[in-house]
């Protein structure tokens, strides 16, 4: 027997509406204010991420394992890799790595404008 129930990945940030923001164009759902420091959105299907406001917040360094090595990262499949690509792009991600090469690995790592790290996944 499970002793807990999943609730939901919580992100630190410097802002937390416009992260919030970011990942509802990139994932649809809602998004919900709870406190001028809490953010939820709420994704279509059930599940929820959290984005929290962290004075002092530095973004990982990905992909190094030191100090401020990235702790988690989030994948998000996709049936389109290109168009994907392009759209987070410019909705404000940054690449890290983008050699998939050519379709073998099957993913492509980008930052979220505060620097998480994540992937798009071929579906």
């Amino acid at each position: 027997m499970a002793v807990a129930t999943f609730s939901l990945v919580a992100l630190d940030c410097p802002e937390p509406e416009p992260l919030a923001r970011f990942y509802a164009d990139v994932l649809g759902g809602e998004v919900k204010r709870y406190t001028e420091d809490w953010y939820d959105l709420y994704l279509p299907g059930g599940t929820r991420l959290a984005f929290q406001r962290a004075p002092g917040y530095r973004a990982p360094d990905w992909p190094r394992a030191d100090d401020n090595s990235q702790q988690a990262h989030l994948d998000f499949e996709v049936d389109d890799m290109e168009a994907a690509q392009e759209r987070v792009l410019a909705l404000g991600a940054t690449a890290l790595d983008l050699d998939d090469r050519g379709g073998e690995r099957g993913f492509r790592v980008f930052a979220d404008p505060v620097g998480h790290p994540f992937c798009l996944c071929r579906r």
